[in-house]
Formats: structure tokens, C-alpha cells, sequence
């Protein structure tokens, strides 16, 4: 299923738009920020209050920035914006390829191919850091897709900040390849596995873009 023209309009999408999901987050940051603010205008005292309110509401403002992105054209491209931090050939003939998001990265997540969402499954963890190797037993949400190069499987694990994996679309939706398919909240991972015979086209320590990097090669 090739990537359509359309993707963008079925986001409802605007530039400059905000992450589905931030709201119970961002909404009551940004309403205190604007209290404080209003409150500090006729009292000193709410100055100290003011400044960290608002510095913190900016600071949620930018980690939950939904920017547009020129979809890639390739099999398999990059679901999440961070840095590789890990490429592993699996006992089953597949690859592992986990993404490192940090705070300071999007957080939205895209589809690495298009097909049929098969499967989406919530597991629940702890909450190590993204970067612990034993982030594998976080709270994570697994993905399975169903494409052209058979079932495709992605993993959104959630950090040591991270509490809230928000999925967008629901089992037998069908997707295209960039489309928006769930967030996570604050720093985290994302782990993808390419099938037999799919050659990584990445390294360990390079920049991902979702839905711009390419991660398999020809």
C-alpha cells in the first residue's frame, strides 16, 4: 500500500499543531502559568510563583509539538524521532532496531509501513530509564502490523518519566506509512523488528526522524 497524498487532511492536521493526548498534561500547566501571571501583575509575591509556572508550561508546549513531516519513500522508515541506540539480530532471524527517545524529542509516533494494525496490546511494567537495559520490562505497548513484508512488530516502551503510552488508532484500523499512531509521554523507546532478509540501513548513534529516516536499505 503506497503512501497517498492523503495522510495529512485524515490527521486533521495544522501546522504547528499539539500532540492528541497532551491535554491532561498541558491544560492545567498552562491555565496555572496564566493565573500566576495574572496574579503577579498585582502582587510581587506571585513573581516567584510566575516564572517557573510559565518557564514549565513553554517547556510543555514544545515537548508535545506535533510538526508535519514530507513522508519518506522506502519500505521501512523511522517511527519515532532519537538516536539508535541498539541494533539486534534475534534468535527467530529478525533485527531490533530501538530508537532513544529523549525529553527532548518528539514524542509522536508514526507508522513504519503501511498495512492493518493486527494487534495492540498493553503490557503493563515498571519504569526504568529508556536507556536501562532492563527498560525491556517497562510499561509498553505492543504494536503488530500487517504489510507487504508480512507482520511487523513495534513496541513503544515507556521511561523513567514516561507513565502514559496513548495509542491512536485501534486493532483492524488500516494505516499508511507515516501516519500518526500513538504518543508517549515524556523520555522513552521504541523498539522495531525488521523481518529475515530486511538490511538495517542505520547505525548505532545516528539521528532518527519519524517518518523521514529510513531504516531498512535495498
Amino acid at each position: 500500500m503506497p503512501h497517498s497524498q492523503t495522510s495529512a487532511p485524515r490527521d486533521g492536521a495544522l501546522k504547528g499543531r499539539l500532540a492528541r493526548g497532551a491535554s491532561p498534561w498541558l491544560l492545567p500547566t498552562v491555565a496555572t502559568a496564566a493565573f500566576s501571571l495574572v496574579r503577579a501583575r498585582r502582587s510581587g509575591r506571585w513573581a516567584a510563583v510566575a516564572v517557573p509556572t510559565t518557564a514549565l508550561a513553554a517547556g510543555m508546549l514544545w515537548f508535545f509539538r506535533d510538526p508535519e513531516r514530507e513522508i519518506t519513500q522506502g519500505r521501512v522508515i523511522s517511527p519515532a524521532d532519537g538516536v539508535v541506540q541498539s541494533i539486534m539480530p534475534w534468535k527467530d532471524g529478525r533485527t531490533r532496531v530501538a530508537i532513544f527517545m529523549s525529553p527532548l524529542n518528539v514524542h509522536v509516533n508514526r507508522a513504519p509501513l503501511a498495512g492493518t494494525v493486527t494487534s495492540v496490546e498493553h503490557i503493563p511494567g515498571g519504569f526504568v530509564p529508556a536507556f536501562n537495559k532492563e527498560s525491556e520490562n517497562n510499561e509498553r505497548v505492543v504494536w503488530h502490523f500487517d504489510t507487504e513484508l508480512g507482520d511487523i512488530e513495534m513496541i513503544q516502551i515507556a521511561g523513567a518519566v514516561a507513565r502514559r503510552i496513548v495509542p491512536y488508532v485501534p486493532q483492524g484500523t488500516k494505516v499508511e506509512q507515516g501516519e500518526r499512531i500513538g504518543l508517549i509521554r515524556f523520555g522513552s523507546r521504541v523498539d522495531i523488528y525488521l523481518p529475515e532478509g530486511v538490511e538495517v540501513a542505520v547505525e548505532v548513534g545516528q539521528t532518527t526522524t519519524a517518518g523521514v529516516t529510513r531504516i531498512d536499505r535495498d
